[in-house]
């Protein structure tokens, strides 16, 4: 007689039927995913090292975050204070067109174009910002719009709104660097040789047709004080842009350092794609190779004997 199947049969295929879905199933989760876990749990004995290898990235990616901001800024500092530079030295130079040609027809317009580029280079923005007003960064550094507005004044500070806080960023855990600039110490010098020009006006009236000799000789007189501004603008402009090389360093230095925190991750979580793939052939062809070995069993019963 046939031997036939017993219930015992059914229990042992019925089970390695369900644990070759579930195999299927999480080989064919990895391969969508490309990790090998949703989770720590799934990754066993590498969790705390997985774990401090995100914590440490994640404070790079931080400081990464800081200095791309920083640079923005620095960036922004670098063209005010050109902006202002330029400005002394078109000043400078109408003033020396001027005593070159004898003749100062066109001199204060050159020289109110040049004011108005200085102001504007002081109240630079960044992200809505001022950058040269310190802590109040919401406020203009000078509220000064004209060259009579520094005759006007009290004194050339009291055009100046920015207090005295210069900011300071971390490149790294152990190092900082102030970054700040202040208005009042880019522009005092500036701003007051404009005014020797400004109050040399309001005395003797204005500059037009051909120089006098009293004209010439006091216009020969500024040309040092726009030298001196310019040359102090030149040396901020070269300390900005040392912080700008220092935090292009740092960004370049912490991008590197994440890209190889995320190709280490990367060896503990990601799947190797291609044995992913092939196990997950295997596991299909598993639950395939099960089924039909149920099947054949769900006909080797008694009642078919029978029949």
């Amino acid at each position: 007689m046939t031997r036939v199947s017993t219930s015992s049969n059914f229990g042992v295929m019925t089970s390695n039927l369900m644990l070759a879905q579930v195999r299927q199933n999480e080989i064919g989760e990895q391969v969508s995913s490309q990790k090998i876990a949703s989770d720590l749990k799934g990754y066993a004995k590498n969790a705390e090292m997985l774990t401090a290898m995100k914590s440490a990235q994640a404070k790079i990616d931080g400081f990464l975050d800081q200095t791309k901001l920083v640079s923005n800024r620095l960036d922004m500092q670098d063209t005010g204070i050109g902006q202002v530079s330029d400005a002394a030295g078109d000043a400078r130079e109408a003033i020396a067109n001027a005593l070159a040609a004898g003749n100062a027809t066109t001199l204060m317009e050159q020289l109110q174009n040049a004011f108005g580029d200085a102001v504007r280079g002081l109240n630079t923005k960044s992200n809505g910002y001022y950058v040269f007003s310190g802590a109040k960064t919401d406020t203009p550094t000078t509220t000064a719009t004209s060259m009579a507005d520094l005759t006007a004044a009290p004194s050339t500070a009291s055009l100046f709104q920015n207090d005295q806080y210069v900011t300071t960023n971390r490149i790294d855990e152990s190092t900082t660097v102030k970054t700040g600039v202040l208005g009042d110490a880019l522009g005092t010098d500036l701003f007051d040789a404009f005014k020797q020009i400004q109050a040399y006006v309001d005395a003797n009236g204005a500059f037009s047709g051909n120089l006098t000799e009293a004209q010439t000789t006091f216009l020969k007189g500024t040309l040092s004080s726009f030298d001196t501004a310019q040359k102090g603008l030149t040396t901020a402009q070269g300390k900005n842009g040392l912080n700008q090389s220092r935090f292009e360093d740092a960004q370049t230095a912490l991008q590197n350092q994440s890209d190889s925190l995320t190709v280490m991750i990367g060896g503990v979580v990601d799947v190797d794609m291609a044995e992913a793939v092939t196990r997950l052939q295997a596991a299909q062809l598993a639950v395939q190779a099960s089924a039909q070995v149920f099947s054949t069993l769900q006909s080797s019963s008694l009642l078919n004997v029978l029949k």
